[in-house]
């Protein structure tokens, strides 16, 4: 009696829901391959035109497409990925590059305007207001 409660439909249920998903076919890699290409676009002119953009927020979602793709790849050899794929491939790859150019410009005048801010910082911390020479500490009494 026992036994039969062991092995109940509910459990059985519940035990496949448990298991990991299948790894995505072959034929979801231009999918996939298609939302990376999406959120590269999506990133770059987020970054030319939007000064609030989340940068993190855009490196999760990136992280979460590598993550699939490399789920959709598993068990296929890159001389079959790259027969079938290469026009997408190679798409993506202008894109990556644009992205990156984008980045780097970013990231220089992120660069930039820290620069300017730390000379600002120091200009004012070395003008004279705070010297010893103002407060009399160097005056002879």
């Amino acid at each position: 009696m026992q036994e039969a409660a062991l092995y109940s439909p509910e459990l059985s249920r519940s035990a496949a829901a448990a298991q990991p998903a299948p790894a995505p076919r072959p034929a979801a890699l231009s999918a996939i391959i298609g939302r990376i290409e999406e959120a590269i676009e999506q990133e770059t002119a987020a970054i030319r035109s939007d000064p609030g953009f989340d940068v993190k927020g855009s490196n999760a979602r990136k992280s979460r497409h590598l993550y699939e793709l490399n789920r959709a790849m598993k068990g296929l050899s890159q001389a079959e990925v790259l027969s079938e794929h290469r026009e997408a491939l190679t798409r993506l790859r202008g894109k990556l590059t644009e992205n990156e150019k984008a980045l780097r410009a970013h990231l220089s005048a992120v660069a930039e305007v820290a620069a300017l801010i730390r000379d600002a910082i120091q200009k004012a911390d070395t003008d004279g207001t705070y010297s010893v020479h103002e407060f009399g500490a160097g005056r002879a009494a």
